[in-house]
């Protein structure tokens, strides 16, 4: 070792490294912090906070701390294994316990020794579901189903009939208040009256919120004991009653109108498909798709002349307990428990009582933009997944960027979507539901390359994630888009992204 540097442990067990810079003599003293070990972080913390050390010397401290740590963890081995012999010795510590113990870690953390994890039920039923979903009784648990779907229908009938009542009346009270505002009745009198509106429909709707919970989770109890039921009986050939537990009833494949409480419409849909392929040295195909359609329309079961309800449904339920689900990214406010915009499916149409519980100071109830939540379905009309992710008024601007939270939000659910065995993920264009007047040209063209430019990215990124899956992204714009404004994204799309192109081999003659 050179004379300008020196280290060694003193008596308190210091690490002490003495040094010189030019002419000045220098002195690290370190205390030591028990375990040795676990405290190294510190150790080298401490050391990182000197700067301006001279090359040779600033290595010279690295190796000497490290070790330090070792002798002195070694040190701390010692002693532990002497204290610990020295009890057995004296009998504090009774040797069969002892024993017991090592064996039973042993044990526990040899592979050989290990019992087999016991199957959840979660995935019994899973295995079970999928087996009779793919059986002939497959049309007897889209029965079952539609049957749940058409009284859970109803509850929310009565719910939005009970909530429209309610509205209508305070509208007349709070008309009646604004009548009387300047004469009898002050500003503070319309603050409370409004105030108790919100607190009135926000009871109304935790109740009718527990109520379809309450249906919903003894629908499931039920649903789960029969399909396991039925599928014992489908492993008993000498049951006679079989026949009539699968047995088909059309009847109950009926669609209700006055069930789902409206009729839908289905407006002529725009639909562009492409095919790409990303990846610097291994390419990974995928598809992608421009819709104009309703984001709701992948969620609502209605019959059409091409197919019927149930064989829409079926779809979806032979590729639920499967690697090949399907997402969708719904854009909400930052309330998780609310019955708001497009969580209550229709527009809000009393928007001053909403103003005001969307100014509610941040609890645990609410999320921040760009964070989204989670919902699983199971029969829904085209996906399995939602994901709903909290946007502000923001994204209705023109000068939204790449690290703004809606972009960022979408990068987080992509990459839930390659950690989940999610495929097929549906992505609102414009991030934006429905169109409004300052939703210009320019701006949807400028809003539509700024995600189709971010998504190109976070896709190239996922070949990283899941190590390159062929995956199908779709693209929806409003309904409310105009066909021309549709076909310019539709051009814009194959510019960004590298879309395949067809080779045509002709041989000569």
């Amino acid at each position: 070792m050179k004379k300008s540097r020196e280290r060694f442990y003193n008596k308190e067990r210091e690490f002490v490294y003495k040094f010189k810079v030019g002419s000045e003599c220098l002195e690290l003293r370190v205390p030591l912090q028990f375990p040795v070990q676990e405290n190294a972080s510190h150790l080298h913390g401490r050391l990182m906070q000197l700067h301006g050390l001279p090359c040779f010397i600033e290595n010279d401290l690295k190796e000497a701390l490290s070790q330090f740590i070792e002798e002195e963890a070694l040190r701390d081995y010692d002693v532990d294994a002497e204290a610990s012999l020295e009890a057995v010795k004296s009998g504090e510590v009774d040797l069969h316990q002892l024993a017991s113990a090592w064996a039973k870690a042993y044990a526990e953390s040899t592979l050989e020794h290990a019992r087999p994890e016991e199957p959840s039920w979660d995935e019994d039923f899973a295995d079970v579901y999928h087996d009779l979903i793919h059986s002939p009784a497959s049309e007897t648990l889209l029965n079952l189903e539609h049957n749940y779907f058409v009284s859970i229908s109803e509850l929310i009938g009565e719910r939005d009939v009970e909530l429209k009542k309610l509205r209508e009346r305070q509208g007349i009270e709070m008309e009646k208040v604004m009548q009387e505002l300047g004469k009898s009745l002050t500003d503070q009198d319309v603050n409370s009256l409004a105030a108790q509106h919100f607190e009135s429909q926000q009871d109304l709707e935790n109740k009718w919120s527990n109520e379809l919970k309450q249906s919903t989770a003894i629908q499931k109890q039920e649903y789960q004991e029969w399909v396991i039921k039925l599928y014992q009986d489908l492993k008993n050939p000498n049951n006679s009653s079989l026949s009539e537990e699968i047995k088909v009833q059309p009847s109950q494949f009926r669609e209700s109108v006055e069930a789902v409480g409206r009729i839908y419409e289905e407006q002529r849909k725009l639909e562009e498909s492409f095919t790409i392929h990303l990846g610097a040295q291994l390419k990974t195909m995928h598809n992608l798709r421009l819709l104009r359609a309703d984001m709701l329309d992948f969620c609502k079961h209605k019959r059409n002349h091409r197919s019927g309800v149930k064989l829409h449904r079926l779809q979806t339920a032979l590729s639920l307990y499967s690697t090949s689900l399907c997402g969708l990214v719904l854009l909400v406010d930052n309330r998780i428990n609310s019955y708001s915009g497009i969580k209550r499916d229709s527009g809000n149409q009393n928007g001053g009582t909403d103003e005001k519980s969307k100014n509610t100071e941040r609890n645990y109830l609410n999320i921040l933009p760009g964070e989204f939540y989670i919902t699983r379905h199971s029969n829904l009309s085209e996906i399995h997944v939602a994901f709903h992710l909290c946007v502000d008024d923001n994204v209705k601007s023109g000068n939204i960027t790449a690290r703004d939270p809606a972009i960022m939000g979408l990068r987080n659910i992509l990459k839930v979507c390659c950690t989940h065995d999610i495929t097929t993920i549906s992505i609102p264009l414009l991030l934006v539901h429905d169109m409004s007047e300052e939703m210009t040209i320019p701006w949807c063209l400028r809003r539509a390359e700024l995600v189709f430019k971010c998504v190109k990215g976070f896709m190239m990124e996922m070949a990283s994630w899941d190590g390159g899956i062929s995956r199908t992204v779709q693209f929806l714009v409003p309904q409310s888009i105009s066909e021309e404004m549709f076909y310019q994204l539709s051009t814009m799309l194959p510019q960004i992204f590298r879309v395949s192109s067809t080779l045509t081999l002709t041989s000569k003659h």
